[in-house]
């Protein structure tokens, strides 16, 4: 291992040790006035936006593809330069980066964790297309835009993570722990190696269909637990946080303060009272069905522990219904004396009728 990979890897996650506009002004200092300009407005090089080949073909006249080809013979030729030879440490040292983050990283996220600056963004992705040791891998219905120094081994993980997508479903999330542990599986049983956390965290950001929601629960970005569409999709999300029941008025400002998102108290009513993933255990209060409650009136729910029982005295059945509903002791008093429903057997137990 040389200096500068070895430099490279205790630099992951750091920024750049080399200013990319200084080294890409350099390898632009070996190319004419033309491919110099075309190149500089394409990538962005002259603190603007990076420029298409047809609004570049249009302002000289020309058509996008011999722009592209302008830019092609503008890059063969800084490869072929002297300074471009002299640099080879630079393409080094972001090898190394590349590498010590498990051989693929995603495109933005690679910029961004190496120079906050959008200028020095934009160079550093020049120097990513001009270093031949570099190779992108196109965004798709899988992967985002991302960089690799072995397309084998990128062939892998993006097997892997294929793999890793199809094992999930909109309905299930995952712990950071549990969605590291699951995409390590595939990993290892494909690259046969052992991978370190931070390097599944890097395979993580390049996946399209995984993300996490503002709460660090993980899932396919399709599932609207990790990308929520509505009120009660927001409610489901504040309420499983909690993890206990709440009065619709605390999950509307529960939205507000998590998801910085306005939220209508009569609105969250409406959506949650009319969802069967929400259970009215109280006067305005919900819980979740997936806690165990049960739905309907109170009646409903002893009807339930009954016939799961037979029989039961009157103080086992209140205290097993207030384990489902938030009411008075009373009100299951009364709906017990419903004799169309309950009676008392010759032990003074009730049974249903």
């Amino acid at each position: 291992m040389t200096y500068f990979e070895l430099r490279g890897i205790l630099n992951y996650m750091n920024k750049i040790t080399f200013n990319p506009a200084t080294i890409t002004k350099k390898l632009l200092n070996s190319l004419d006035e033309r491919p110099r300009i075309v190149l500089v407005e394409r990538f962005g090089l002259n603190y603007s936006r990076p420029r298409t080949l047809e609004s570049i073909g249009q302002n000289y006249g020309i058509t996008r593809e011999r722009v592209r080809q302008i830019e092609n013979f503008a890059l063969n030729k800084i490869r072929q330069s002297n300074e471009f030879s002299n640099l080879n440490d630079v393409f080094v040292e972001i090898k190394g980066l590349i590498d010590a983050e498990g051989g693929l990283v995603q495109q933005e996220d690679f910029l961004v964790s190496k120079t906050k600056d959008q200028d020095h963004k934009n160079h550093f992705l020049f120097l990513l297309v001009a270093g031949e040791p570099f190779e992108k891998i196109k965004e798709d219905n899988h992967l985002h835009h991302s960089w690799t120094t072995n397309l084998e081994r990128a062939g892998q993980i993006k097997n892997a993570i294929i793999s890793f997508h199809n094992d999930m479903d909109e309905e299930t999330v995952f712990s950071e722990t549990e969605v590291l542990s699951l995409l390590n599986k595939y990993m290892e049983n494909i690259l046969r190696e052992k991978i370190k956390e931070e390097i599944l965290r890097s395979f993580l950001k390049v996946s399209r269909l995984v993300r996490a929601n503002p709460l660090g629960e993980w899932g396919l970005a399709t599932s609207p637990y990790i990308k929520p569409r509505g009120m009660r999709d927001y409610a489901f999300l504040v309420m499983r946080k909690h993890g206990s029941p709440m009065h619709f008025t605390e999950v509307a400002k529960a939205i507000q303060e998590t998801f910085s998102r306005k939220a209508h108290i009569q609105t969250v009513h409406n959506e949650v009272i009319k969802d069967d993933k929400f259970v009215l255990v109280g006067r305005g209060l919900y819980a979740l069905k997936e806690w165990g409650y049960q739905e309907g009136v109170v009646r409903n729910v002893i009807e339930k522990i009954l016939s799961e029982e037979s029989a039961l005295p009157k103080e086992e059945i209140i205290k097993r219904v207030l384990k489902e509903r938030y009411i008075k002791e009373n009100t299951i008093l009364v709906n017990l004396q419903n004799r169309n429903f309950f009676k008392k057997d010759k032990q003074g137990n009730y049974t249903l009728s």
